[in-house]
């Protein structure tokens, strides 16, 4: 059996830590293993759960498409909290299957999905309850405090350019594979008409542009 692996952390410490992603690395690994298949491709995203535009699953679909692979995850509550999120997933026509619940089926990932919703409402829920108490009592939050310092948000501000960076040349190197099984000499054009017609979105979640394949090849040049 061939597998795309598709591994998801939540922050970009996590990412560059391996908290989190070495766990998952190894479920996957172990369940592979276990039915003497292969993986692939591995394809990491450092994003939150909430958000549908995934540009590494994006991506991961594609290549399992191509590849006529599965796509395995190491756990249902890394691809998402969302119940149509994971509908729209698995009626993409991908084979989908998580390590942890290796038997289930359709219905059981949809059922496994309004459940990690639910949960994640729960917690929304809390954490705004408990935020509007704090600032009930006068708890200054975010960045409402006083006397900022300059040099100390200058700091953040760069380090959260790093960050974005940082973001941008994972997902052009994780998009190698793709790119190479394009045919030698493809256009810019050609390469954005394939890239939108296989599904995969940019970073920001849009539709290629010759423009904006320029930018990704000359991160990996």
């Amino acid at each position: 059996m061939k597998y795309v692996s598709y591994i998801r952390v939540s922050t970009q410490r996590q990412g560059q830590s391996g908290l989190g992603l070495e766990a998952q690395q190894a479920s996957v690994q172990a369940f592979v293993q276990q039915r003497g298949g292969e993986v692939l491709a591995e394809f990491v995203e450092v994003e939150s759960g909430r958000k549908a535009d995934r540009p590494q699953l994006a991506a991961a679909l594609a290549e399992a498409k191509r590849l006529g692979a599965v796509l395995l995850i190491a756990k249902l509550d890394r691809l998402a909290r969302n119940v149509a999120f994971i509908s729209t997933l698995l009626e993409s026509g991908a084979e989908v299957q998580a390590a942890d619940m290796p038997e289930a089926n359709k219905f059981m990932l949809h059922i496994m999905a309004a459940v990690a919703e639910q949960e994640a409402e729960a917690i929304s829920a809390r954490t705004k309850a408990a935020l509007q108490a704090a600032k009930a009592r006068g708890v200054a939050l975010g960045w409402a405090q006083p006397q900022r310092d300059p040099k100390a948000h200058q700091a953040a501000v760069e380090k959260g350019a790093a960050s974005t960076a940082a973001k941008a040349d994972t997902f052009a190197e994780r998009l190698r594979p793709v790119l190479q099984s394009f045919a030698a000499g493809a256009s810019l054009r050609d390469i954005a008409r394939e890239l939108n017609e296989r599904g995969i979105l940019t970073p920001r979640g849009k539709e290629w542009q010759a423009a904006s394949v320029r930018n990704l090849l000359a991160r990996l040049a």
